[in-house]
């Protein structure tokens, strides 16, 4: 079965007007906030990773028709169901009715304040050379992949310049794949809107994408 992101709607066309809210207005309801806890909750138990999260939450089938946070309960419920926390049946009940997995790591309340700010750093030493410097000419790769990926469809196969080095960091192509976290070089590629919308764009604008070494190629 191939790989379909629907998260992936960057220069796609008939999505309709984009209608920015306010910056403090980060939940309409109760259950939203709920959500959120939920997801951090269960991502404590270490049993997946924020990569594998995108991956399930951007290939559910009803992703377009999902608000932000439905979105995020549905792509929890499959990763509970799939390993092995709850069941369908209790999902549809809305309550447990097997008995729970034992030994998993909790997050207690007190402890959330310390794990949010501590975050999850991705930042890790390098063991090679970076491949590419500043200034440098490179193309973006062109051909899709049957995974999750943070290079986004419109910049596939264009030519950028790299802008800034930004050390090595989690490769999230393979970590959203269970393959560990591979570190790579990560650069920040400035592409010409030009390049990327046609002449039609404003010659002086650009957009900036941070790009995996795996992403990129010398430019010819």
């Amino acid at each position: 079965m191939s790989y379909h992101s629907h998260a992936d709607l960057g220069g796609q066309d008939g999505h309709g007007p984009v209608n920015p809210e306010r910056e403090d207005e980060l939940f309409h309801g109760a259950w939203e906030r709920q959500a959120l806890a939920l997801t951090l909750a269960m991502g404590a138990t270490g049993l997946w990773n924020i990569d594998t999260s995108r991956s399930v939450r951007e290939t559910l089938p009803d992703y377009p028709s999902l608000s932000y946070w439905e979105k995020w309960i549905k792509g929890l419920e499959r990763l509970l169901i799939a390993h092995g926390l709850v069941r369908a049946d209790e999902i549809a009940a809305g309550r447990i009715l097997h008995p729970p997995r034992p030994g998993l790591r909790v997050l207690r309340a007190a402890e959330v304040p310390s794990a949010l700010a501590r975050g999850a750093p991705t930042l890790r030493a390098a063991t090679v050379p970076a491949r590419f410097a500043v200034g440098e000419r490179v193309r973006l790769r062109a051909t899709a992949v049957p995974h999750h990926t943070r290079l986004p469809g419109y910049a596939r196969g264009k030519i950028g310049r790299v802008d800034r080095v930004l050390g090595v960091h989690v490769f999230a192509d393979s970590h959203a794949q269970g393959l560990g976290e591979q570190p790579r070089w990560l650069y920040t590629v400035v592409l010409s809107a030009q390049t990327l919308w046609g002449n039609e764009a404003a010659a002086n604008h650009s957009v900036s994408i941070d790009a995996w070494e795996p992403y990129l190629e010398p430019a010819s």
